[in-house]
């Protein structure tokens, strides 16, 4: 599946309960997500993991859509590499991302 067909899955099936719970909302559940990934990533077994990541990146979807964001444009930033050096693997000196 492609960003695009995802964001637009997401629009279609939550997409009027997600504007209605309005972005910050949709952002607090967005974070405990991420909570819940973090822990699978601890402690969980495969299956877990990628439950959690469908999870995160389905609110990830959500989010960019009330923002107006398309979530290809976003990744397209990543094209060529790293978005400061433009090299694959990252030649940024000493620097974390």
């Amino acid at each position: 599946m492609q960003l695009a067909e995802l964001q637009a899955l997401m629009r279609e099936t939550y997409g009027r309960q997600d504007r209605a719970r309005g972005i910050d909302a949709s952002f607090g559940w967005f974070v405990e997500e991420v909570g819940e990934l973090s822990r699978a990533l601890r402690r969980g077994d495969h299956d877990r993991r990628v439950e959690e990541f469908s999870d995160v990146l389905a609110w990830l979807a959500s989010l960019a859509d009330q923002a107006g964001v398309d979530l290809e444009e976003a990744a397209a930033r990543y094209a060529d590499g790293c978005p400061k050096c433009h090299a694959c693997p990252c030649a940024c000196a000493h620097e974390i991302h």
